[in-house]
């Protein structure tokens, strides 16, 4: 039985891998690669690269040449695991844009006219695509690129080092790259601050979870009462706690109970139909089971 857990759990892992790596390398293919502009990290290194060799050398064997040494030292070092996962992913996101072109996939800038095309567009399109597949990435491994395998091996060396300040230099170094190379021009580093900024958004949010919700704690006199209409009227489950109130005195209960967005209002007209009852509420990133009740 655990055999198969763990053959399932790596089946899942590698489709995982195959579906964040052929996003982010749509998102390089159709709006990033021909456009002027470097992603962060790694991938900006190799980009810029590309762009300096002319396309003399093709952009997926930089992505591949850059990342997968990294990648192989964090299997040595780190999490053999980790690191295998990773150099599929870098491999997955980089024969992605060569198939494109293999089937004739015309990217953003060539499939329109110039008056149609706007770099402004493409690098929205690359921040919102791109973070999608690195918070797919994240949220499964932890990890979603050369830069976080360079933070690794860092805080391995230096435990004391604080490896938000790799990325933050990493990203830092392309920006300023991006200046000199694409002609000393304001628009690229505009771009891939851009970038950088919506993927880093996207990211936030894949992480914080689709499944939200908001936390109400209500304290009253009539917990009964109350959390009957809030499981009729919402369907959700409610918890009663037993506290104390200091400045009365007096044992009161409170109820807590999550609810969707949508139902904010809805409480809301509960909560006041009860004048003795006052209530706090605050957003939940993520909700894990079934908060719903059954009816």
């Amino acid at each position: 039985m655990k055999k198969e857990s763990n053959i399932k759990q790596t089946v899942l892992d590698i489709l995982y891998v195959i579906l964040a790596g052929s996003i982010v390398g749509t998102a390089y293919h159709f709006f990033q690669n021909s456009n002027g502009f470097a992603p962060g990290g790694v991938g900006g290194l190799a980009t810029i690269t590309h762009h300096l060799l002319a396309d003399k050398v093709s952009w997926s064997i930089l992505m591949i040449a850059f990342n997968l040494p990294i990648f192989v030292l964090v299997s040595v070092f780190i999490n053999k695991k980790l690191g295998a996962i990773l150099s599929l992913y870098m491999v997955v996101q980089s024969f992605i844009p060569h198939l494109y072109e293999l089937i004739g996939a015309k990217p953003y800038s060539l499939a329109n006219n110039q008056a149609d095309f706007n770099i402004v567009f493409a690098c929205i399109a690359t921040g919102v695509i791109s973070g999608f597949g690195f918070s797919l990435m994240l949220k499964r491994f932890g990890a979603s690129g050369g830069t976080y395998g360079i933070s690794a091996l860092i805080k391995k060396r230096k435990p004391e080092m604080n490896i938000a300040y790799v990325s933050f230099i990493m990203d830092t170094c392309v920006v300023l790259i991006a200046f000199f190379v694409y002609g000393m021009k304001v628009t690229p580093v505009i771009c891939t601050l851009l970038n950088l900024f919506i993927a880093n958004v996207i990211v936030d949010h894949g992480l914080s979870g689709i499944k939200n919700g908001y936390k109400f704690e209500i304290v009253t006199n009539d917990p009964e009462q109350l959390s009957k209409e809030l499981m009729e009227r919402l369907h959700h489950g409610v918890t009663s706690i037993r506290v104390h109130g200091m400045y009365s005195n007096t044992d009161k209960y409170m109820l807590v109970c999550i609810i969707n967005k949508r139902q904010i209002g809805e409480m809301m007209k509960i909560i006041k139909s009860h004048p003795d009852s006052f209530a706090n509420f605050e957003k939940v990133s993520e909700v894990f089971g079934n908060f719903k009740r059954h009816v």
